[in-house]
C-alpha cells in the first residue's frame, strides 16, 4: 500500500473529525476516491482488512456476555426483525421495480430477496466504533445490540456454508471441549504480566482461533469470536482488551477502504443506494417495536434501534458472493456498497444526538413500554451529597479520597452490575446505572446533592452526562477528568465547574502523597 494511500485515508479521517463524525467515514470516501482516480485494490488492502475484522471479532468476543446471548428475548429480537424485515421491503423493492422506472430495481423475485438478505444484516464493525467512541460498551443496549449482532453474523455464517456447499468437518464438535482450557489459559495469562506479551497473547489467541476454524471448514472470523468468548469473564480480559484496542483501529482502516474499491458507482448507482437508504427508517422502526414488545425498556429500543440502523459488511459478502455465483448482477454489488456506506454515515451522526432525542421526546415514547418492562436498575437513595459517575481507578480513588471526609454522604454509579457487586461486597456504597439515562437522574434528589464528579475515560460520553443532567434539572457543582486541554476547555464551556487533567495535574497529587516523608 503506497504512502499516497495513507495520506487520503488520513486526510480524509481527519477532515470527518472536523464535522465530528468518526474517522472511519473518511477511511470510506477515501477507498471510494482511490477507485475513481484509477489505483487498483492490491493484496495489502485485503490483509489489512481481514486482520482488522478478525481483530475486531476478538475483541467483541472478549465483552461477550454469554447468559446475555443466550436469552429468548435475543433470538426473538434477531428472528422477528430480520422475518419482518422481508415482509416489509421485499414489496417496497418490487414496486419500486414496477412503478417507479428506475432499471436497476427491474429484478425478478429471487434476486430481491438475495439483495434484501444481504440489507438485512446490521454492521459489526460500525456499531462496535460507534459504542466504543462512546464509551458505552457496558451498557444494557450496548448488550443487546451486539448480541443480536452476533446471531446476525451466525445467520449470514450458515449462508455461506449453504451457498458455497462447504460442510465443516465432523471434527468441529469437538470444539465445545475448548471450554475446559478456561483454567490453563487463566494461569498462562497470570504468568504473561502486564507488558508487551499481553497484545502478543491477544494476537495469538485471535488468529490461532481463526486457524483452527479455517482447519475444521469453520468461517475463521467466526473462531476469532469464539477465542475471544473463551476469555471473556477471566481476570485479565480487560487488560488485553485495552492493549489490542489501538492494533484493530489501524488495521480496520484497510476494511474500509476495501469497500470503495468494489466498482467505481455512476450517477444511476448513487440514486439506486439513496433509495435504499430509505429503507433504514424501516429498520429502526423494526428494531424499535420488536425490541419494545419483547419487554425491554424503551429507551433501550430506541437506543438499540438506532444503533443497529446501517446495513453491514456481510451484506457485501453476501452480495459479492451472489455476484460470483451469477445470481445478482455487479451493479448490485455497487449499489449495497455504497448503501452501506451512507447507513455509516447515518448512523454516526444520528447517535451523537440519540440522548438528547430520547429526554426530549421520552413521554411520547414512552406509550409503546410494556408495563412488564424492566425499570432502570439503579435509583438514587436520600442522604447522597457527591456522587461519582464512573468507578474505574479514577474514581476508586476520588472515593477512597472524600469517604475520609464525608463517609457515607458519598456514593459511586458504576454501568457494568458485575463491577457494582464486586466493589459492593468490598464495602463500597455504589450503585447500579447509566450516567446517560435520563430516567436515572429523575430519581435523583438534587436538593441534596451537592456535587457530580465525572470520573469517565471519554470526553464524548460526559459531554452526554452534562446535557442528561441539564435536562433533568440539575443545579449543583460539576467536576470532570480530562486528558488534554482542549477537552479541559469544551467540557467547562458546556458546563462543568472544575476539569482536572489527570496527565498534567497526576504529579502534584503523587507529590503531595509524598511530601510527608521529608518530614524531620
Amino acid at each position: 500500500m503506497s504512502i499516497i494511500w495513507l495520506l487520503l485515508a488520513f486526510g480524509l479521517g481527519l477532515a470527518a473529525k472536523q464535522f465530528r463524525l468518526p474517522p472511519m467515514l473518511g477511511y470510506l470516501f477515501a477507498g471510494f476516491l482511490l477507485h475513481a482516480l484509477g489505483y487498483q485494490k492490491n493484496d495489502a488492502i485485503d490483509t489489512l482488512a481481514d486482520t482488522g475484522i478478525t481483530l475486531m471479532l476478538f475483541t467483541i468476543g472478549l465483552k461477550v456476555n454469554l447468559k446475555e446471548l443466550m436469552r429468548p428475548a435475543i433470538w426473538g429480537t434477531t428472528s422477528v426483525n430480520m422475518l419482518g424485515w422481508f415482509v416489509v421491503v421485499v414489496p417496497l423493492m418490487l414496486f419500486a421495480g414496477a412503478y417507479l422506472g428506475v432499471q436497476l430495481f427491474d429484478l425478478d423475485l429471487e434476486s430481491v430477496a438475495l439483495v434484501v438478505f444481504a440489507l438485512s444484516f446490521s454492521s459489526t464493525v460500525c456499531v462496535i466504533k460507534v459504542l466504543e467512541d462512546n464509551s458505552e460498551l457496558k451498557t444494557k443496549h450496548s448488550d443487546l445490540s451486539i448480541s443480536v449482532l452476533i446471531i446476525q453474523d451466525l445467520v449470514a455464517v450458515l449462508f455461506l456454508f449453504a451457498a458455497t456447499g462447504k460442510t465443516p468437518s465432523p471434527w468441529s464438535v469437538l470444539l465445545i471441549l475448548c471450554v475446559f482450557l478456561r483454567p490453563l489459559i487463566n494461569h498462562v495469562y497470570g504468568r504473561v504480566g502486564h507488558g508487551e506479551l499481553v497484545p502478543l497473547s491477544g494476537i495469538v489467541m485471535a488468529f490461532g482461533g481463526a486457524a483452527v476454524f479455517e482447519a475444521l471448514g469453520l468461517k475463521g472470523d467466526l473462531g476469532a469470536l469464539a477465542a475471544g468468548m473463551l476469555l471473556a469473564g477471566l481476570p485479565h480480559t480487560s487488560e488485553v482488551y485495552k492493549s489490542l484496542i489501538s492494533f484493530k483501529d489501524i488495521f480496520l482502516i484497510g476494511f474500509f477502504l476495501s469497500i470503495g474499491f468494489t466498482a467505481l458507482p455512476t450517477l444511476e448507482m448513487w440514486g439506486a443506494a439513496l433509495l435504499v437508504c430509505g429503507a433504514l427508517m424501516a429498520k429502526f422502526v423494526l428494531f424499535f417495536f420488536v425490541i419494545a414488545a419483547l419487554g425491554f425498556r424503551i429507551r433501550t429500543a430506541f437506543l438499540s434501534g438506532i444503533i443497529l440502523s446501517n446495513f453491514s459488511e456481510f451484506g457485501l459478502i453476501v452480495a459479492s458472493l451472489s455476484v460470483d455465483k451469477g445470481w445478482l448482477s455487479k451493479e448490485w454489488l455497487v449499489i449495497i456498497a455504497l448503501a452501506t456506506a451512507i447507513s455509516f454515515l447515518v448512523t454516526s451522526i444520528t447517535y451523537q444526538y440519540a440522548h438528547r432525542i430520547y429526554a426530549k421526546y421520552k413521554k411520547f415514547m414512552l406509550r409503546f413500554e410494556r408495563s412488564s418492562a424492566a425499570r432502570p436498575p439503579g435509583q438514587c437513595p436520600s442522604g447522597v451529597e457527591i456522587l461519582i459517575v464512573g468507578m474505574g481507578r479514577v474514581g476508586l480513588g476520588a472515593y477512597n479520597s472524600l469517604s475520609k471526609d464525608y463517609g457515607d454522604r458519598v456514593w459511586g454509579l458504576e454501568v457494568d452490575p458485575g463491577r457494582t457487586v464486586n466493589l459492593r461486597n468490598e464495602g463500597y456504597q455504589i450503585m447500579t446505572g447509566d450516567g446517560d439515562d435520563i430516567e436515572f437522574w429523575e430519581t435523583v434528589p438534587f436538593a441534596e446533592l451537592k456535587l457530580v464528579m465525572l470520573a469517565l475515560p471519554s470526553p464524548v460520553e460526559m459531554k452526554n452526562i452534562i446535557q442528561q443532567l441539564q435536562a433533568a434539572g440539575y443545579r449543583g457543582k460539576l467536576s470532570v477528568v480530562a486528558r488534554y486541554p482542549d477537552e479541559q476547555d469544551e467540557l467547562i464551556a458546556l458546563g462543568a465547574d472544575v476539569a482536572f487533567n489527570y496527565y498534567s495535574e497526576v504529579g502534584t497529587g503523587f507529590a503531595d502523597e509524598s511530601r510527608h516523608l521529608l518530614a524531620k
